[in-house]
């Protein structure tokens, strides 16, 4: 199945000059998502992993359906204050600042094999941000999956020495 046929391109979203690559119109059609989950959880299986993380809040939506169908757990990466239990965090660069992603401290064990997944690797900034995360709990990260990379923002090679799966590449 060629997902590009799913993808809605939304010209000047969210400002001027930026072209929106909506995955939502792959996510209501049930075969389209169905094939894209599958598709990760094949991935998930080849580098054995062990839970799947996800950063906010498309990272749910695309890894639940991951974990639930690898039996595997979910652990979630918020912003702060939105986890109620005790957490560490990563500030991490964005283009024009600076932004905090949390996990719980106790979500990932050491030497647990993770894949983090999310709906899209543009600059590599979150899923950077993710990884340390992990790291810094003591897990591995056997791979990271994503439905679209924007391989014209060059986030795969700020992510050297990570395997990583895009199932739409523009």
């Amino acid at each position: 199945m060629d997902l590009k046929e799913f993808v809605t391109i939304v010209p000047d979203y969210p400002k001027e000059g930026i072209s929106f690559k909506d995955i939502s119109t792959i996510m209501d059609n049930g075969k389209a998502y169905k094939f894209a989950t599958d598709e990760i959880v094949k991935f998930a299986k080849e580098v054995e992993t062990d839970i799947i993380v996800g950063p906010e809040a498309r990272g749910f939506i695309i890894g639940c359906p991951v974990a639930y169908a690898l039996e595997a757990g979910f652990a979630p990466v918020r912003k702060p204050g939105k986890l109620p239990r005790e957490t560490i965090e990563v500030e991490y660069d964005l283009e024009y600042g600076k932004d905090v992603l949390t996990i719980h401290k106790d979500a990932i064990k050491p030497g647990q094999r993770v894949l983090i997944v999310d709906d899209l690797l543009a600059t590599g900034g979150t899923i950077g941000a993710t990884i340390e995360l992990v790291e810094k709990l003591g897990g591995i990260v056997a791979g990271c999956a994503f439905i679209i990379e924007l391989s014209y923002l060059d986030g795969r090679n700020k992510l050297k020495g990570y395997d990583m799966r895009s199932l739409i590449t523009y």
